[in-house]
């Protein structure tokens, strides 16, 4: 049984809270929630029915009870609560953007690997059954060979304020540029050649509107766009010599559909039913846990810090560098 302690109590530990709450109790328990007040933490134990709640994150931290922490606190936060638990001896699963920055992360990886604890990033895409479907379409060669492919995301999120402050590391490509550029890698692989990018940036200096184009060995070209201020469909396509994929909201798929050459549908693909889709990284972590690795095989740790560096560099031709927390 591996217990789960969760740090932070927004909308997003929530909604992990509510989906372990209905996984397999015998391997898996949310058992405490750290907020950073008592009547917060208390709040949230009592509508997910959790057995303990502390109203600092150093207080869950000495609860030898507690054996993976789940972090969902701001960005900005990462590298700070990542440390706390992994100096406490805690296994750690971290919500994306696993730090703000290449160096943050590997510093983190280093200790963990000192401490000898589990960590590793909870990129969603990166654990969900649909990537093995993607995968398997693309290597049995029915679209052909893979030259480019596009992808967007997007939402109005005018009305988080994390989002549009620098200090909380804000923007669009830390919140939802990450998940493009994770899925390129996922279909063109890691030899990445040129980054080409360009942003729109807010009043209050962070960036709201991201293109960002990336040329992979072979010149494989993926085109992308993300935007936290308007609406986009969240769709990819991914085309070959032979064919093309369409997915249906890139970022959880509802639907893969492959067509021919001549734009003929040839296969609909279902995505198997899920809680929400967070339980794949769970499922994830306690297997490896388990198993005693200290990263999941879905997301090593090392592709996790090299898409923090394309992130680094993209920031970097921008100009835009984001206080120290």
């Amino acid at each position: 049984m591996i217990r789960i302690g969760i740090m932070g109590a927004g909308s997003i530990a929530h909604k992990m809270a509510d989906t372990i709450m209905k996984m397999d109790k015998s391997r898996v328990e949310v058992y405490a929630i750290a907020a950073r007040e008592q009547e917060r933490a208390e709040a949230f134990a009592k509508q997910h029915q959790i057995k303990k709640a502390y109203g600092s994150y150093e207080q869950m931290l000495k609860d030898e009870e507690v054996d993976l922490v789940y972090i969902a606190i701001p960005h900005s936060l990462h590298y700070k609560g990542a440390k706390m638990c992994i100096e406490a001896g805690k296994h750690v699963l971290c919500e994306k953007p696993f730090t703000v920055t290449e160096e943050q992360g590997r510093k983190l990886c280093f200790l963990a690997s000192q401490k000898n604890v589990f960590l590793s990033e909870a990129m969603w895409t990166r654990y969900m059954p649909s990537r093995k479907i993607i995968d398997e379409i693309i290597q049995s060669g029915v679209i052909g060979e893979v030259t480019s492919l596009t992808a967007n995301l997007g939402y109005d999120l005018r009305d988080i304020p994390r989002l549009w402050d620098t200090m909380l590391a804000g923007g669009a490509l830390l919140d939802v540029g990450i998940y493009l550029i994770h899925f390129a890698r996922m279909v063109f692989g890691t030899n990445l050649q040129k980054v080409i990018s360009h942003a729109e940036f807010s009043k209050e200096g962070v960036d709201y509107s991201d293109s960002i184009v990336m040329i992979f060995e072979g010149g494989k070209e993926a085109v992308t766009h993300c935007n936290v201020a308007s609406v986009l469909n969240r769709s990819g396509a991914i085309f070959g010599t032979k064919g093309y994929i369409e997915i249906v909201n890139i970022n959880n798929p509802e639907r893969i559909q492959v067509f021919d050459k001549n734009y003929n549908l040839v296969k609909e693909y279902s995505i198997p039913d899920q809680i929400s889709g967070y339980e794949y990284e769970v499922e994830a972590a306690v297997l490896a846990i388990e198993n005693g690795k200290k990263e999941c095989k879905e997301l090593p740790q090392e592709e996790t810090l090299e898409v923090l560096k394309i992130m680094d560099s993209i920031r970097n031709e921008w100009g835009y560098v984001i206080p120290e927390g």
